[in-house]
């Protein structure tokens, strides 16, 4: 009995998370349309119940389970803790939007629970098996949940691309991860590690293993050359999916980052920052520019996204505890201002008009001051402006790659982070300074009103008191 609790208590939050999924799929089937409201507050339930869970179950220091195939670590904890908070946001903020829409359907809520538990299992993976099992959970989730809106031609569009790319990902990925265990004999990541920084393997082998792997996580990432998916994925999809697909899945991918880069492929650190190096640059540079000439705000995201992705990388390329800690960071600030740029436009939106277009924004400042206030705040910290949240993210992982003598590409991600300012501050321009096309009053609820006021206001808060959870990174990796 000890042996089993043993191996089962660290996994007690995915349990929780994957018992109340199935009883959601269950309940679902016999709630009315008209009653759809409970499938939502059970989702929610479910949310709050895994994230008690979490904290139940933690750990000061790293705990492996199932013979070495899961490890519980405080890292683990934070990012599954934050995981399930966005998820919690993005429920909040798609409930009137789906509803005004006739898609307030159990399905979304079942996926983006079953979406959430693929994201845990590749938080805690600690094995190249028990990765790509997560992986896929997390991948075939999102695939159903962009083709949701089964009338939009566009959804399916979206949903095909995202479906075949994804599909070519991960199998560069497992090509990458089946050379590794025909190398070492092991899916056990940290025995893959020992085995590297001991100087076994044949080099080329290695060197080729490490390309498909990065390539692989590149895809995942949406670094460029390889972000060729997400800005039609993002203009596609309905915009609670773009919300969820743009802000959770990024902690899960920092995670498994971490775990094949460092814990496995630690000792071709040299080799692998420069591959690093290189997807960085193309990726502030083009998503920064490209991000200048969009008119749809999805798709201004989109790039945007690309451009913060090769920020997060550049904690990672560093290669110090440094350096994941303000990767970290990054990913969890990231996910939280996201939430509330995408949970502006739904505020925008009614039925029968998607205020996915940049001039939608004209005049915000006079339809609803405090809205508009809000929006300044995420646009502001997104540009790393201070005393936002983005500001300190950004410093923190420019002063991890100083640390190694990296200067020039700090200064790179400097001058391309200025460039990119410009279309943030475009969007605070049409709020203060354009005149409303029309004065339509917001058709969402005081539940989605309260949840992005509460949003807006943690980038703000998390910018003037960073010094907690920096605290937090930085014990992660200590």
């Amino acid at each position: 009995m000890n042996m089993v609790m043993t191996d089962f208590l660290p996994v007690l939050p995915e349990i929780v998370l994957l018992t109340m999924a199935c009883a959601v799929l269950v309940a679902d089937l016999f709630i009315e349309e008209r009653n759809r409201i409970l499938t939502f507050i059970l989702a929610q339930i479910s949310l709050v119940l895994t994230l008690v869970a979490i904290f139940y179950v933690r750990q000061e220091e790293a705990l492996v389970a199932f013979s070495g195939t899961f490890v519980l670590d405080p890292m683990a904890t934070i990012l599954k803790a934050f995981a399930v908070i966005v998820t919690f946001g993005a429920f909040m903020y798609s409930r009137d939007y789906l509803r005004e829409r006739v898609l307030f359907k159990g399905e979304y809520y079942v996926l983006g629970l079953f979406a959430l538990l693929g994201m845990m299992v590749m938080i805690s993976a600690h094995s190249l098996l028990t990765i790509y099992l997560g992986l896929e959970l997390l991948s075939l989730s999102l695939y159903a949940m962009v083709a949701f809106n089964r009338d939009s031609p566009d959804s399916a569009e979206a949903a095909m691309k995202y479906f075949v790319l994804g599909a070519i990902a991960s199998g560069i990925l497992l090509y990458g991860m089946s050379i590794l265990y025909g190398v070492s004999g092991s899916l056990d990541i940290s025995y893959i590690g020992e085995f590297i920084a001991g100087g076994a393997g044949n080099a080329v082998t290695l060197a080729f293993a490490l390309s498909f792997v990065v390539v692989g996580l590149a895809f995942k990432f949406g670094a460029v050359p390889f972000h060729m998916w997400i800005p039609d994925v993002y203009h596609g999809a309905a915009t609670p999916v773009t919300l969820f697909i743009g802000t959770a899945p990024k902690l899960a991918a920092f995670a498994m980052t971490f775990r094949l880069l460092e814990e496995s492929l630690g000792g071709l650190q040299a080799d692998w920052s420069d591959m690093l190096t290189i997807l960085v640059v193309l990726s502030i540079a083009i998503g920064n520019v490209v991000a200048i000439a969009q008119t749809n705000i999805k798709r201004m995201l989109a790039y945007s996204t690309i451009s913060h992705v090769g920020f997060l990388l550049l904690g990672i390329l560093a290669g110090t505890s440094d350096g994941y800690s303000a990767a970290m960071f990054y990913a969890v600030t990231y996910a939280i201002m996201a939430l509330g740029a995408f949970g502006m436009v739904i505020l925008l939106s009614r039925s029968g008009f998607e205020a996915d277009q940049i001039d939608d924004f004209k005049g915000l400042n006079d339809r609803n001051p405090w809205f508009a206030a809000m929006m300044l705040i995420i646009m502001f910290s997104m540009a790393g402006v201070p005393p936002m949240v983005g500001f300190y993210s950004k410093l923190l992982v420019l002063k991890a790659v100083i640390e190694v003598d990296m200067v020039w590409l700090a200064i790179v991600a400097v001058f391309f982070s200025i460039i990119g300012a410009f279309y943030y501050l475009r969007i605070i321009k049409l709020m203060y300074f354009d005149k409303a096309e029309e004065d339509i009053p917001f058709a969402c609820g005081a539940d989605t009103r309260l949840t992005l006021s509460i949003n807006a206001l943690a980038v703000l808060m998390l910018g003037i008191f960073p010094g907690g959870l920096i605290a937090l990174c930085n014990a992660a990796f200590s």
